[in-house]
């Protein structure tokens, strides 16, 4: 999925509600009105839900 922001995609579960989902790993959320036509994530596919999860840069914990 080449889209901005997109760092990944995977399947996984609904926390809610326990169906199957498309996960969608992304550096950044990003709020669909700031972002092109091009580049939003659709809410399914091929009928399959579509989560978007942000995943924060690393940060250093001193070590640990």
């Amino acid at each position: 999925m080449a889209l901005a922001n997109v760092s990944g995609v995977g399947t996984g579960r609904d926390e809610d509600s326990g169906e199957d989902v498309i996960v969608v790993f992304v550096t950044r959320k990003v709020p669909r009105d700031d972002l092109g036509p091009g580049d939003t994530v659709p809410d399914e596919l091929e009928g399959v839900p579509v989560r978007v999860l942000s995943m924060d840069e690393p940060q250093d914990t001193d070590g640990v």
